[in-house]
């Protein structure tokens, strides 16, 4: 039942779903269980590439055996706004908006870092904040902040005080990824027209093709109109 716990059955289903490179909403659905669930899972049980069904199955039976003897409060800690915030449930959450971010094609340690950096009130980290949140190398840090730089989506500062970088997320963050799409879209469009051109409009082929270049070209436009209207009506537009 998707209330249920997960028996070691289901632990082996999501070994075998993550070796096979299934997303944490396909292993979910294959269990029939929501993807918040496998992404706890796999989150405190060693992560997509150190999660094993037995050890994970131990480790819950252990916490299960701690929880009945002596529970432990809730953990929060103060954020700003007087806000108390459980570190568990925010890290889960980064989890779950990395996993999206994977699904719509970004690297997953790209996606992790992003994740990270986007519930951080300051928006910055440094490398090895960033390394020892995620508990990864500073190379594998380095090679997802090259790849977020490069979509514009992440930046550096130099921080003086501590005399090292720290990698910042822009309040512009969204606003960037939509022009990009809005961008990938134009060019699509653009190959697609061409393609009609050459296989001709009044053939089935170049109809089809003529078809997809309106929609994403309207599509495109109607991104860049609303993102900008968007912005027009909350603040200045960023440059």
């Amino acid at each position: 039942m998707p209330g249920g716990r997960l028996t070691l059955q289901d632990r082996r289903q999501i070994a075998t779903g993550l070796a096979e490179g299934l997303g944490y909403g396909e292993i979910a659905r294959a269990l029939g269980r929501p993807t918040s669930t496998v992404t706890r899972e796999i989150g405190r049980n060693g992560g997509p590439s150190g999660y094993r069904a037995e050890r994970a199955q131990q480790a819950t039976a252990q916490r299960s055996r701690r929880s009945r003897t002596a529970p432990a409060p809730r953990r929060t800690v103060p954020a700003p706004g007087g806000v108390d915030r459980d570190p568990t449930a925010v890290g889960e959450f980064a989890d779950q908006l990395a996993e999206l971010l994977v699904h719509v094609g970004m690297p997953r340690m790209a996606a992790r870092v992003l994740g990270c950096l986007y519930v951080t009130d300051g928006g910055s980290l440094t490398s090895g904040d960033l390394a020892q949140r995620l508990q990864v190398s500073p190379a594998a840090v380095s090679k997802a902040i090259g790849y977020l730089e490069g979509q514009a989506l992440v930046h550096r500062e130099r921080d003086d005080r501590q005399r090292r970088e720290r990698y910042v997320i822009g309040t512009d963050i969204w606003y960037r990824a939509l022009l990009a799409s809005a961008e990938r879209n134009a060019m699509l469009a653009g190959i697609t027209r061409r393609g009609a051109e050459l296989l001709g409009p009044a053939t089935p082929a170049g109809a089809r093709m003529d078809d997809a270049s309106a929609l994403l070209e309207r599509i495109g436009q109607d991104i860049v109109r609303s993102v900008r209207q968007w912005y027009e009506e909350r603040g200045p537009v960023p440059s």
